[in-house]
């Protein structure tokens, strides 16, 4: 995995079963600079929920993050897209996510 990837953003669609589920994976720095993978999922056009794990190395979060990546993607969730801010700071979910989705993002009224 990049150091530059910020955001990676899966999505999982069966209209016959109603299903339209996103899941954001990230690695960011905590406050006090441990890595951290934060994990958000929820129905496309919600909220959704939260979870955030530290890790001691960097090694670690990527690790957990490309297990998280095989666990969803054998639940039928399809990488949407990868957002970089440049390895700035933490940025909105509605932000990264219209940055993800574009037009369509699940934030749209």
């Amino acid at each position: 995995m990049s150091d530059k990837l910020n955001v990676l953003v899966l999505e999982r669609c069966d209209p016959s079963q109603n299903v339209s589920r996103f899941y954001v994976l990230r690695i960011e720095p905590s406050l006090f600079g441990d890595p951290t993978l934060v994990r958000e999922w929820g129905r496309i056009g919600q909220r959704g929920r939260q979870r955030i794990e530290i890790h001691q190395t960097n090694d670690s979060a990527v690790e957990a993050l490309e297990t998280w990546l095989r666990r969803k993607q054998r639940r039928g969730y399809q990488v949407r897209g990868l957002v970089d801010n440049g390895g700035g700071g933490p940025l909105s979910t509605e932000y990264r996510l219209a940055q993800a989705f574009g037009n369509g993002s699940p934030f749209q009224p």
